[in-house]
């Protein structure tokens, strides 16, 4: 019986199979494998152990686990005890020396290293679609906002760039992130290696090599939480983003606005046929809260009593696979909606107009300052005043402006000059360039 929506409606199956049970209990031997092997090394545990625990690869299953759990109270031991019973003679090296969150910590690192290599996938994808419609809508001219108004011009092309842009801040950030997080915990019950002696370092290094990780410089019982923390916040950064790009969409696709358009060949409404809801790109934003939520929890999880306490514990069994499912999910639906968009340059051409020509107003004051030696406020409120009067009476901007003292200060061409939208993206192909630049370099790991 399925209860968790995770299971059964969102994220992939490559993210779940990682993420599931039985797999998570495969990473868990792994390092009790590598361990044994570290200690056969070392000259703890004699030669041979290693191939025998080897050979419980799959034997030991998430429902062995649980049944003895119920009676030890503790998960770890059990699977150690199971190893061990499983293992003869060699039984009696399975785990010594070394604290529960030796191996789970050490198996989250195998896990997550596999995980965010299907975060990163995807996120790239999502980036080189994003460049991909920002060079061919470069110079497709429509209206920016500020608080939902109309404010000055800007290309589409320029707005999709500020996506690229965000977008490869947080693939850099995950990037980076990665060489704090993914490491290596073998350091025993408080971190000191005592359990293995004079060979604790040895014993770390055979494990490290064993899994191909590096190791933390130093612990508690348990790697720095700070880790997890910013692995959750940044995913939590990168679903808010996705945010505001379903935002974005759900905004600029509204009737009044039709700018753009997603095309799904699904029901809108089970009441309303003409309806054409943004549903994927609503899930997005409803998703986003989620995860934003989850990053409180990890914050949380930093402060731990003295060498540590166990109130970490639970709560990252629920927020690290959640978060990743969660956040997969996320990307895979936008990619869905970026890849169904549908651009009308005719409704940009129209809503450039709907306030008729007022959005220039910033140029006409800045030629006022310049040219006609005016100062910036006076020319601020002669202009606020100019505008109002377009509004009011719903005529040309530019033919109130021409009626005006404005005219006197300004040659004709200065004026006209400023309703040429094009002649007032400043240095629009520049920033799109260097942006994609940025994140080009970002994508090939050059940074």
């Amino acid at each position: 019986m399925s209860i968790c929506p995770l299971e059964y409606r969102y994220s992939s199956e490559e993210m779940r199979r990682i993420l599931c049970r039985e797999s998570f209990l495969e990473r868990l031997v792994e390092v009790e494998l590598a361990l044994i092997k570290a200690l056969e090394e070392e000259g703890i545990a004699p030669k041979g152990c290693s191939e025998k625990i080897a050979k419980l690869r799959g034997r030991i299953k998430p429902k062995d686990i649980d049944e003895l759990e119920k009676k030890l109270g503790h998960d770890i031991a059990s699977l150690a005890i199971l190893l061990a019973e499983l293992s003869g003679e060699c039984g009696k090296y399975v785990h010594l020396g070394a604290t529960s969150y030796d191996i789970v910590d050490t198996a989250w690192s195998l896990v997550l290293r596999d995980a965010l290599k299907i975060i990163k996938g995807k996120l790239k994808e999502v980036i080189e679609k994003l460049t991909k419609l920002s060079r061919k809508y470069e110079n497709l001219l429509m209206v920016g906002r500020t608080h939902g108004q109309h404010a000055l011009p800007i290309t589409f092309g320029f707005k999709l760039a500020n996506y690229v842009y965000e977008f490869s801040r947080s693939y850099e950030r995950i990037s980076e992130l990665e060489k704090r997080l993914i490491k290596c915990k073998m350091s025993g019950a408080v971190g000191t290696m005592a359990a293995w002696g004079d060979k604790g370092l040895q014993v770390e290094y055979y494990v490290c090599k064993e899994l191909n990780l590096k190791p933390h410089l130093i612990s508690t019982q348990i790697a720095p939480r700070d880790g997890f923390a910013e692995l959750i916040s940044s995913l939590a950064i990168l679903g808010s983003q996705l945010d505001r790009l379903a935002l974005e969409i759900r905004e600029l696709s509204r009737p009044e606005i039709s700018e753009i358009t997603i095309t799904y060949a699904k029901i809108g409404s089970s009441t309303m046929p003409h309806k054409k809801n943004p549903t994927v790109a609503e899930r997005i934003s409803g998703l986003a809260k989620v995860v934003r939520a989850l990053a409180i929890t990890a914050f949380e999880n930093i402060p731990l009593m003295h060498e540590r306490d166990l109130t970490n514990s639970s709560s990252e069994r629920i927020v690290i696979p959640h978060t990743l499912l969660i956040v997969d999910q996320m990307l895979t639906d936008t990619l869905n909606m970026i890849s169904n968009l549908n651009v009308s340059s005719e409704a940009m051409k129209r809503n450039l107009e709907v306030l008729r020509g007022v959005i220039m107003s910033e140029c006409l004051m800045t030629k006022l300052v310049l040219k006609a030696n005016m100062y910036r406020h006076k020319a601020h409120e002669l202009l606020t005043q100019l505008s109002n009067k377009a509004l009011a009476e719903k005529r040309s901007f530019k033919e109130v402006v021409l009626e005006s003292n404005v005219s006197s200060m300004l040659p004709v061409e200065d004026i006209e000059e400023c309703f040429n939208y094009e002649a007032y993206l400043g240095k629009y192909r520049e920033l799109i360039e260097r942006t994609l630049n940025y994140s080009k370099e970002v994508l090939g790991g050059n940074r």
